[in-house]
């Protein structure tokens, strides 16, 4: 696990924006925390880089060679060009290692079980093996990432990050031995994940971005690969804190209803807690550059008299310390007051309200399209209806711009809508794998 050193790391700082309010009787605390790390994460071209910045970063690019990545033959080249343009992103000092993966995992470079240093000549040595990747064999997910954290874990570095592009399905091997590959994993390196192409199955790609909590997306169009890589390559040279907890404490008799991530994309991670003492869990939320998330927090606490005011959570942000114990890196308070007061205590925070919408709008969106490959006509109109409905007041554009593919909008207010009888497969795959991306509030 990754320890924590302040000197040219990003400062963290966590706001809490609630309704503290209770009425009589009222035992349910909501609340939107924005997490915001600055000062670092600068992105710049490799030559830019100041030496030794990267030698605390791992990364492991996992390209799909199957068979079907020769249909059409221009896939396999994009997907070349792509991890070599990755490859360029990569700045000096980094370590890193690409990897080729059919029913097996195979090193493509450096070998060895190695990994390389990134420098214009181990640049230039892996763009040239990316040359002799051809298509053929089948398709085993597990076993890639099983490989890159072999790899990746041999690094003596914080930050440890895989790029996974597949093409297909994960026939050769059972969604348990995924699962198993997953939980292996989970918590030992961040991961984001591609389809690309219109053959691969949503809800595996984006389970497997969501276990290791990375972003998943498809490139219908394998030309857009390169650039797509470039900016995740980007993003992971960003990240400058590794192993950072959402730590939760609530009084006793409080019961947590859930936490999840709401922006910029829903994530559920109630079920992520890890036990650290006596009411108190970490949540897992990966690495950190310079960014900003929002974590909707619900608890039940315990009934109190009128008048009467309790600290019904502290949220912390902690790293591993150098110790062997934790750092604590910002945090926030959330409270409860029981008020007669009737307009204090009915209020909805805007945060809190927003971000609500946000979660129904990505939870009926999956509800629709999995009725609509049901065959269950009304169910989807109603579940798409409702999603076009929240995208428009919430003013998710992207959102709505992807729903009018798949449904005709008749009254985006009212939410009436109509299927469409023709819908693209990349278009209803699009909608699938980003239904989950949210807009933040407007300050």
């Amino acid at each position: 696990m990754a320890k924590f050193s302040k000197s040219n790391a990003p400062q963290f700082s966590v706001d809490v924006y609630q309704n503290e309010f209770l009425p009589e009787g009222g035992r349910e605390v909501n609340a939107i925390v924005t997490v915001t790390s600055t000062g670092g994460g600068a992105v710049a071209a490799p030559q830019f880089y100041a030496a030794g910045r990267g030698a605390d970063t791992a990364v492991a690019l996992m390209v799909d060679c199957s068979g079907s990545m020769d249909y059409p033959p221009t896939k396999m080249r994009n997907a070349r060009d792509a991890t070599a343009a990755a490859i360029d992103t990569l700045r000096d000092g980094v370590h890193f290692a690409v990897i080729g993966g059919t029913h097996v995992a195979k090193e493509v470079f450096p070998g060895g079980g190695r990994l390389a240093v990134a420098d214009a000549q181990t640049r230039d040595q892996a763009k040239q093996a990316l040359r002799k990747l051809s298509a053929g064999g089948g398709t085993a997910i597990g076993t890639w990432l099983r490989l890159a954290d072999r790899l990746l874990s041999a690094a003596d570095v914080s930050i440890r990050h895989g790029i996974l592009l597949t093409d297909g399905r994960n026939e050769h091997e059972s969604p348990e031995d995924l699962k198993a590959a997953l939980d292996a994993c989970a918590g030992r390196f961040t991961c984001d994940a591609r389809g690309v192409g219109t053959d691969w199955e949503v809800k595996e790609v984006t389970g497997i971005a969501s276990a290791m909590l990375g972003s998943a997306d498809i490139v219908a169009d394998p030309a857009g690969l390169a650039a797509d890589f470039t900016r995740m390559m980007e993003t992971a040279m960003g990240k400058e804190v590794a192993d950072v907890a959402l730590r939760l404490w609530t009084p006793l008799g409080a019961e947590i209803k859930f936490v999840k991530q709401v922006a910029p994309t829903v994530e559920e991670l109630t079920d992520r807690r890890v036990e650290v003492g006596p009411r108190a869990g970490d949540y897992p939320t990966g690495s950190w550059g310079d960014e900003s998330r929002d974590y909707h927090v619900c608890v039940q606490v315990p009934n109190a008299e009128l008048g009467q005011e309790m600290l019904a959570g502290r949220v912390s942000l902690v790293v591993p310390g150098a110790d062997g114990g934790v750092q604590n890196l910002a945090q926030g308070l959330v409270r409860a007051v029981w008020t007669d007061d009737m307009t204090a205590s009915t209020s909805i925070n805007p945060q809190v309200a927003h971000y609500t919408g946000q979660a129904e709008l990505a939870q009926v969106i999956q509800q629709g399209l999995d009725a609509r490959k049901a065959g269950d006509a009304d169910g989807a109109t109603a579940k798409l209806g409702r999603a076009v409905q929240l995208a428009a007041a919430s003013g998710n554009a992207d959102t709505a711009k992807l729903l009018s593919k798949v449904v005709d909008v008749v009254d985006a207010a009212e939410g009436t809508v109509r299927l469409k009888a023709k819908v693209a497969e990349a278009d209803e795959m699009t909608l699938e794998t980003r239904s989950t991306k949210t807009v933040r509030v407007k300050k």
